[in-house]
C-alpha cells in the first residue's frame, strides 16, 4: 500500500472546484459517465487498431448503481482501466488530461480523434461537489494488478492494490449530508435523461419489466409473461449522427418525438447539418409551426459535444434568428468552459454561425425549387424566421431572395422579382418610382385594401412584428422602390400619377370650409387636408403619413428611439373630400349647430372604419345616431 500527496499548487483545491469551477453541482453525474464513455471509446479504438492484443471489447456498457442505505452512488464501466502508474499521473495530478494525451497519441492519419470526449481533465473531481469521499477500483486491459484509490476530500490519498478480476473502472461516491438529493432514483434519472440521453455507451439504471408475447394457443384471458430487463436509459445512435442517405422522413420525425415528448405536432420540414472540414459538426435542425410572438419560442435547440449536452442556450454558435427552430447540434470543435457548461465565443463559433445560416438557406431554396406550392402552403407558419433572418443577417438576407414570399391579400404568392414584373405597369409613379402597397390586417382595413383593387393595384399582406424593420433594409436595397401601406393615404394619392382631379368647390368656399373644420375638429390630433377626389369616394378619409406609422411600429419592436424622438404622438391626417355632395351639404347648412353635428357624424365614421372609435366617444357616436334616425 503506498500513500501520498495530490499534486496541485494551491492547498486545497477541492473547495475551489465545489464553489466556482462548475455552475451547477448536478454535472458531476454528467462529468463521470462521460469519463466512463471515454474508458470504453478508447478500449474501442485501440482494439480496432490491433493495439489490445488477446482483449475483446465485447458489448461494454456503463452501469449507475444508486444504494441510499449506505449512501453511495457508483458509475461503473468496462473500458480501458488504469493501472498504479495511471492513476498516480491522470488522477493525482489534477488538471492533466488523460483524454488529450490518448488523442494526440492515437490520431488517425487525417488527424481525426476517436471520439474521445474529455478536454479538461478536472471532470473526475466534480465528484467532490456532492461526496465526502470518493474511491476508484479499477483495473487496466493490460496485464496488470487491479488499484483501489481512496480520498476524503483533502489533498491526502490512498492508493492500493486489490482484487478486481474484471477490466474497467468503478466510481463509488459516498454522497455527504447537504447532497442527498442525488441519492433519490427519481432525480438521477432526471440527470441521466437530461445530460446522457444520447451517450454513444449504453447506460444502464436498474431494470424494467418487459411485457412478452402471448405463446401460441394462450387463452384471452391468460397473463402475458414478463421478464426483467435492463433498464438502458440512452439511445447510444441518435439520428444526428446517421448519414442522411440511411434516414427517411419517418425516421427524422421519430426522432423529434424523441427530443420533444410533449410536442404534439409534426415539424414542417428539417435539416440534417453534417460537415467534417474545416470543422467537424452535424446536427438536426426542425421548423415547427411559429406564430408571431418572437419571444416565447427560443432555447429549444439543444447543443452536445460528442453526444454529451452541453445547453439549450445555443446563442451565438446558432445565428439568433434561427434560435427559434429546434433540434440538436453537435461539434467536438465548440469552445467550451473549463465546466463544459457554456460557449465561449472565438473564430470558430463564428464560423460555425456562417456554415449554418448558409446551410438553412441552402435548404430553404432547395424546398422552394422542388415543391413550391408546398412551400406557399408553408409559408405562414416559417415565414417569422426568415424574416427576422433577413433582417439581422445580410448574407441570409442576399440568399433569402431566391425563396423569400411576398403574399397578398387575395393568396397569391410572388418572389420579390416576380411581383416587380407583375406590377411595374400599373403601380410605377409619376417619378417613375415603384410602388409597392401592403396591409398589415385585412379586417381592420378593408375598405383601403377594396379601394386599391379596385383601382387594379396589388396589395400585399405582410402582418409580422418585425415587417416595418424588413422593408426599410428591402428598399434601402433597391433602387426606385417603396413600400406604402395601403391606409397611409387616400388611394388617389398612394400612387401618384399625372392626371388631377378638378375641386366642384371654388377656392373661397374652401377656405371657409377649412376654417370651420378647423374650429370643430380637434387640432392635436388630425391635420385637416382637402383634396378633391372622385365623388364616391368617402366624404371624410383618415390616414397615418407612412413615415410617422413606421417611426411608431420601430418603436413598439425596439427601433423607435434610432432618432432621438422618444414617443411619437397619435396624429392622423383627416382628408376632405371637397367632391362629396355631404361636403356640399356641409357648406350650404345654415345653422351651426347642426352643421358641426355633420361634420362630428362624418368624422365619427371615418374614425370608427379606422378602429379609432371606442370608449366614452363610441358611446357618445352610438347615442348621435340614433338620435338623427328619429
Amino acid at each position: 500500500m503506498s500513500k501520498g500527496t495530490i499534486n496541485v499548487s494551491v492547498d486545497n483545491i477541492f473547495p475551489l472546484i465545489k464553489k466556482f469551477l462548475y455552475s451547477d453541482h448536478e454535472i458531476f453525474l454528467r462529468e463521470l459517465i462521460s469519463n466512463a464513455t471515454d474508458a470504453t471509446l478508447k478500449m474501442k479504438h485501440l482494439a480496432n487498431i490491433g493495439e489490445a492484443e488477446g482483449v475483446e471489447y465485447g458489448d461494454p456498457k456503463i452501469e449507475v448503481k444508486l444504494d441510499k442505505k449506505k449512501k453511495e452512488l457508483r458509475i461503473i464501466d468496462q473500458g480501458i482501466g488504469m493501472t498504479k502508474d495511471e492513476v498516480e499521473k491522470y488522477i493525482n495530478e489534477i488538471a492533466f488530461s488523460g483524454a488529450e494525451e490518448f488523442i494526440e497519441k492515437y490520431k488517425d492519419k487525417d488527424g481525426k480523434d476517436a471520439g474521445i470526449i474529455g478536454h479538461f481533465g478536472l471532470g473526475f473531481y466534480s465528484a467532490f461537489m456532492v461526496a465526502k469521499k470518493v474511491e476508484i477500483i479499477t483495473k487496466s486491459f493490460k496485464d496488470e494488478p487491479a488499484v483501489h484509490w481512496s480520498c476524503d476530500g483533502s489533498p491526502k490519498f490512498t492508493l492500493e492494490e486489490t482484487d478486481k478480476k474484471e477490466r474497467g473502472t468503478e466510481i463509488i461516491l459516498h454522497i455527504a449530508d447537504d447532497s442527498t438529493e442525488f441519492l433519490e432514483e427519481s432525480r438521477i434519472s432526471e440527470l441521466l435523461v437530461k445530460y446522457n440521453k444520447f451517450m454513444p455507451i449504453p447506460i444502464k439504471f436498474g431494470t424494467k419489466t418487459e411485457t412478452l408475447p402471448k405463446p401460441e394457443g394462450a387463452k384471452e384471458d391468460d397473463k402475458a409473461p414478463t421478464k426483467e430487463v435492463d433498464n438502458i436509459i440512452n439511445n447510444p445512435n441518435p439520428a444526428w449522427t446517421k448519414q442522411p442517405t440511411e434516414l427517411e422522413d419517418k425516421d427524422y420525425n421519430s426522432f423529434y418525438r424523441e427530443l420533444y415528448p410533449m410536442q404534439f405536432e409534426e415539424p414542417l420540414f428539417h435539416i440534417h447539418l453534417n460537415v467534417d472540414y474545416p470543422f467537424n459538426l452535424t446536427g438536426i435542425l426542425y421548423f415547427p409551426k411559429m406564430t408571431n410572438d418572437m419571444s416565447i419560442q427560443k432555447d429549444k435547440i439543444q447543443l452536445y459535444q460528442n453526444q454529451v449536452f452541453v445547453t439549450d442556450n445555443v446563442e451565438g454558435i446558432v445565428p439568433e434568428f434561427l434560435t427559434m427552430l429546434r433540434g440538436v447540434i453537435d461539434s467536438p470543435d465548440i469552445p467550451l468552459n473549463v465546466s463544459r457548461s457554456y460557449l465561449q465565443a472565438d473564430g470558430a463559433v463564428k464560423k460555425i454561425s456562417s456554415y449554418i445560416t448558409r446551410k438553412v438557406a441552402d435548404k430553404l431554396k432547395s424546398l422552394f425549387n422542388s415543391d413550391r406550392e408546398g412551400f406557399e402552403k408553408k409559408w405562414n407558419d416559417i415565414k417569422i424566421v426568415i424574416e427576422y433572418g433577413m433582417l439581422t443577417e445580410d448574407k441570409f438576407f442576399e440568399k433569402a431572395q431566391d425563396f423569400a414570399l411576398y403574399p397578398t391579400v387575395d393568396n397569391s404568392y410572388y418572389t420579390f422579382s416576380e411581383l416587380k414584373e407583375k406590377i411595374k405597369e400599373i403601380q410605377t409613379d409619376k417619378d417613375d418610382n415603384l410602388v409597392i402597397l401592403y396591409a398589415s390586417n385585412k379586417e381592420e382595413q378593408h375598405s383601403y385594401i377594396e379601394a386599391a383593387k379596385e383601382k387594379g393595384y396589388e396589395v400585399l399582406l405582410l402582418d409580422s412584428p418585425i415587417v416595418t424593420h424588413l422593408l426599410q433594409k428591402v428598399e434601402g436595397s433597391q433602387e426606385k422602390v417603396s413600400f406604402v401601406r395601403v391606409d397611409s393615404d387616400h388611394v388617389e394619392n398612394l400612387i401618384k400619377k399625372d392626371e388631377e382631379q378638378i375641386s366642384k368647390l371654388s377656392d373661397e368656399e374652401k377656405e371657409g370650409l377649412k376654417t370651420f373644420l378647423d374650429s370643430v375638429i380637434p387640432k392635436e390630433k388630425f391635420s385637416v387636408q382637402l383634396e378633391a377626389l372622385d365623388s364616391n369616394a368617402n366624404p371624410f378619409i383618415i390616414t397615418e403619413p407612412e413615415f410617422m406609422r413606421r417611426m411608431k411600429d420601430m418603436q413598439k419592436t425596439g427601433g423607435g428611439g434610432m432618432f432621438g424622438m422618444g414617443g411619437f404622438p397619435e396624429m392622423y391626417n383627416l382628408i376632405v373630400n371637397t367632391n362629396h355632395e355631404l361636403i356640399s351639404e356641409i357648406l350650404n347648412t345654415k345653422t351651426e349647430k347642426k352643421k358641426e353635428r355633420l361634420v362630428n357624424q362624418a368624422l365619427d365614421l371615418a374614425r370608427l372604419s379606422k378602429n379609432l372609435l371606442k370608449g366614452e366617444e363610441l358611446t357618445a357616436f352610438i347615442k348621435r345616431s340614433y338620435d338623427m334616425i328619429k
